[in-house]
């Protein structure tokens, strides 16, 4: 087994918040006819402590990994460009509070990735521009959308029955990816959509001309022109039934966790407020 580890600096530990094993485990393994014969680049991780190089040591051989390299320097140091250049997959979870900047990266240098990080992104000005051409998509995800990682150094809110010593809950995080997945391809049209278009269920907005849709199986099946849906919607996007226009993107940093509570828009003929919103379109048949 080719291992290499760089842990060269050293963060504060209260800025680290390790991903539990037992969900690197479940999403990287739909992935495993996609990974042998490949330079795996963990390039946020202290091999001492990081699940994702456990799992991927402990899987080696099964998965037929040509290398694995781990790294918790900067990312954007000399040394970690430079294995990324010769690396062929990146997996990881970066810190949040960079992605902009990691994702422009790994598509800098046209890299394969799965990486973590919060739903928010999907709507980022900068991480957009890649899901509308195609080039960026969601994983398998996380059970209800959220999870626990690990981290002694907060204090975790969450409720008695879903609390864990020594982790604090997160919600809204998924795992980024462009790697092929089963799950984009699935039939929604097909498997998820019963509804027709009635102009009484489907208002437009006061100020954009597009139909409301508040859960994507409510999607009408039968409508071609714009329609609005919530950032969820991009758990089930199937990029060949459906094109995604346009968001309405945040230009705030993603610290607010009330960022998507600001309604945009009043339905016609109503004083109820919707929030923003990723504008879809079916394709034609």
């Amino acid at each position: 087994m080719k291992n290499r580890n760089l842990n060269t600096a050293k963060k504060k530990k209260n800025d680290e918040f390790y991903t539990q094993y037992e969900d690197v485990k479940k999403e990287i393994d739909h992935y495993a006819d996609q990974l042998k014969d490949k330079i795996i680049f963990c390039n946020c991780d202290d091999s001492n402590q990081s699940n994702f190089y456990k799992y991927f040591s402990d899987n080696f051989e099964i998965l037929g990994l040509k290398e694995l390299i781990s790294s918790n320097a900067d990312f954007r140091s000399e040394e970690s460009i430079d294995i990324l250049k010769e690396c062929d997959i990146v997996i990881t979870n970066p810190p949040f509070s960079l992605f902009r900047e990691y994702i422009a990266q790994l598509m800098e240098y046209d890299k394969k990735f799965l990486v973590i990080g919060h739903q928010n992104a999907i709507t980022y000005k900068e991480v957009f521009k890649y899901i509308k051409e195609n080039k960026l998509w969601l994983g398998y995800g996380f059970k209800g959308g959220a999870t626990h990682f690990i981290n002694k150094h907060y204090e975790d809110y969450a409720t008695a029955g879903d609390h864990k010593d020594g982790m604090i809950r997160v919600s809204g995080v998924v795992w980024f990816t462009n790697m092929d997945t089963k799950k984009r391809h699935a039939d929604l049209i097909r498997d998820i959509l019963y509804k027709k278009y009635t102009p009484e269920e489907y208002p437009k907005y006061d100020n954009y001309d597009a139909i409301n849709v508040d859960k994507t199986k409510d999607i009408p099946l039968d409508y071609y022109a714009v329609i609005g849906v919530p950032i969820t919607y991009f758990y089930k996007h199937n990029p060949d039934q459906f094109e995604i226009l346009g968001a309405e993107c945040f230009e705030d940093i993603e610290t607010s966790t009330n960022v998507f509570q600001k309604p945009t828009h009043k339905l016609e003929n109503s004083n109820r407020e919707v929030y923003k919103r990723l504008w879809i379109k079916r394709k034609l048949k």
